[in-house]
C-alpha cells in the first residue's frame, strides 16, 4: 500500500471502528481470543480439507486463515509498525480480497488453486502477525486500536464464512463427511414431515404439538433505526435516522422446515405464480427443488449439516434459502390463507424496530456458533419474537442501500461495505455459525437475491391496515 492510502486509514471520522459493546475486556485479550477461535475452527481440518474451493462464491479454509491475517498486516502493521516489512511480499496479492486501493489481487474463483503456501506456512504467518500486533498493543499509537478492532470484527465475519464454505464443500463429497461428529439434536415435535400439507399451515395447534406462528402487532409511526454511536459498528449501520412505518405484524418465529416442506410438496418450486421472473429463471436453470442441502431419499427428505446428514427437524427454522425462494414462499402462503392479510418479507426497519422492543434479551437468547449445534434448532418456549438472533439470518425485502446521510469510511477500508450497495438485499439477525460477540441489533448483512449457501431463512411480516 502506498503512503497516501495508508495515511487515509487513520483519517476516518469515528462513526468509524470503535470497541464493541463487550469492550470491558482489554483489546489485547480480545485479540488473542478471536485469533485463537479461528484456529480452533480449522483444527479438525486436513490439508486437503483446508485447500478445497467448491464454488466461486466460496473460499478455501486456508484462504480465510490467510486473508484475515493479510487484513491485519496490511491495515494495521503497515500503517503503525516502525520499520515494517511484510512476512512475505507475494502474500499481498494472493490474499487481497477486493481492495482496489491496496493493489492487485488473485482472482476469487481461483483461490483453490493456490496450493502454496502450505497450511503450516499460513499458520506460521498468523503467529508472526499475532506477535507483532501484541507488541503494538502494549503502547498502541492513536487510531491503531480502532483498526485492530475492525480487524477482529472482520475476522469474526470470516469465522462464519469458513463454516458455511466448509459445509458447501463437504456437501459436494459423496462420502457426506461431518465437520464435527453427529450429535443427538432436540426431537422434532409433531408428525413426520411427509404427512404435512398446505392446510396445516393455517391450523391451530394440533394434537401432536405443531403450532402455527403467532403474529405480534406493532403500531408503526415515526421510529428511529441505525447505530446509536456506542460501541463498534460498521459504517453501513449509520447514521441513526427516522423512518415512517405503517402498522405491521411480525411472526413470532422463523418459518420452519415443516412449513417449507408443504411448499415443496405442493409444487411451489415449479409454479410460476409465486416467483419473480429472475428467481424462476434461477430455479429452473440451477435445478432448485428444495433448499440447498436438502436431499430427497426413497421415502423422505434429509438435510446435510456440519454434523453430517440426518432427517429434517420439523420445528427447526428452514435455512439455506435465496431471497427469491423466501419471496416465493410468502406469495404461496398467502394463497393458502386467502382470508388472512397476505404475508410478505419484512422491511429491515420493521425487523429492527420490532426486535428493539425486546432489548438485550433478544441477543442473550440467541444460539450462536459457541453453542456448538452448528445448525438451526427448534424455537424455545417463550414470548415475543423468538430466534431473532442465532439459528438463521433472516431475509428482508429491503434493498441494501445507504442510509440517509451515509458516509463511507475513508481510505481503502471505505471499500469494506459501500461499493456493494447495489443489487443486494439485507438480512438481519445472526445465525448458528455467527460468533456471539459479532451480533447486534443494527447489523446489516447483505447478499445477492440468488445466494443460498449461507444460513439464511425468513421471518414473515404482514400489514395491519
Amino acid at each position: 500500500m502506498n503512503v497516501s492510502v495508508n495515511r487515509n486509514l487513520s483519517d476516518q471520522r469515528l462513526a468509524d471502528p470503535r470497541p464493541e459493546p463487550s469492550a470491558d475486556r482489554p483489546l489485547a485479550e480480545r485479540f488473542a481470543a478471536v485469533r485463537a477461535a479461528t484456529l480452533a475452527l480449522a483444527e479438525p481440518l486436513s490439508e486437503a480439507d483446508a485447500q478445497v474451493q467448491s464454488m466461486p462464491d466460496a473460499s478455501p479454509a486456508k484462504w480465510h486463515l490467510a486473508h484475515v491475517t493479510w487484513f491485519l498486516e496490511t491495515f494495521v502493521l503497515e500503517r503503525f509498525e516502525p520499520g515494517f516489512a511484510p512476512f512475505h511480499p507475494a502474500y499481498r496479492v494472493l490474499y487481497n480480497s477486493y481492495y482496489e486501493g491496496v493493489g492487485a489481487r488473485h482472482p476469487r474463483p481461483e483461490r483453490g488453486l493456490v496450493t502454496r503456501p502450505s497450511l503450516a506456512e499460513v499458520r506460521a504467518w498468523r503467529a508472526d502477525v499475532d506477535a507483532r500486533i501484541a507488541a503494538l498493543l502494549r503502547d498502541p499509537p492513536p487510531d491503531a486500536a480502532a483498526l485492530v478492532d475492525l480487524g477482529l470484527q472482520h475476522e469474526q465475519q470470516h469465522q462464519e464464512l469458513l463454516l458455511t464454505d466448509l459445509l458447501h464443500a463437504f456437501s459436494c463429497n459423496p462420502l457426506a463427511p461431518a465437520y464435527r461428529p453427529p450429535e443427538a439434536g432436540p426431537a422434532g415435535r409433531g408428525r413426520g414431515l411427509h404427512e404435512v400439507g398446505p392446510a396445516d399451515l393455517a391450523a391451530a395447534p394440533d394434537d401432536a404439538g405443531a403450532t402455527a406462528p403467532r403474529w405480534l402487532a406493532f403500531d408503526g409511526g415515526l421510529v428511529e433505526i441505525g447505530h446509536e454511536g456506542k460501541g463498534f459498528a460498521f459504517d453501513n449501520e449509520s447514521p441513526r435516522h427516522q423512518v415512517f412505518l405503517r402498522p405491521y405484524a411480525l411472526a413470532d418465529r422463523p418459518v420452519t422446515q415443516r412449513e417449507w416442506l408443504a411448499f415443496v410438496e405442493d409444487g411451489g418450486y415449479r409454479d410460476a405464480r409465486w416467483w419473480q421472473s429472475a428467481g424462476l429463471d434461477a430455479a429452473r436453470t440451477r435445478g432448485w427443488e428444495a433448499p440447498m442441502h436438502w436431499r430427497r431419499g426413497a421415502a423422505d427428505w434429509s438435510v446435510f449439516t456440519l454434523r453430517g446428514e440426518g432427517p429434517l427437524e420439523p420445528d427447526a427454522p428452514v435455512s439455506h434459502l435465496s431471497w427469491y425462494e423466501a419471496d416465493a414462499y410468502a406469495r404461496w402462503l398467502g394463497a393458502q390463507c386467502p382470508h388472512e392479510p397476505p404475508p410478505r418479507l419484512p422491511l429491515e426497519s420493521e425487523w429492527e424496530h420490532g426486535v428493539a422492543r425486546q432489548g438485550p434479551a433478544a441477543i442473550a437468547a440467541g444460539r450462536f456458533a459457541e453453542a456448538g449445534a452448528l445448525r438451526p434448532l427448534p424455537a424455545p418456549d417463550g414470548e415475543g419474537l423468538l430466534q431473532a438472533f442465532g439459528d438463521v439470518w433472516q431475509w428482508t425485502r429491503s434493498d441494501y442501500a445507504p442510509y440517509p446521510g451515509f458516509r463511507p469510511w475513508t481510505g481503502a477500508v471505505g471499500e469494506y461495505n459501500a461499493k456493494f450497495m447495489s443489487g443486494q438485499y439485507v438480512l438481519r439477525g445472526a445465525s448458528c455459525a455467527t460468533p456471539r460477540a459479532h451480533a447486534r441489533l443494527t447489523y446489516r448483512n447483505f447478499f445477492p437475491p440468488d445466494a443460498r449457501w449461507q444460513f439464511s431463512g425468513l421471518r414473515l411480516a404482514r400489514d395491519l391496515d
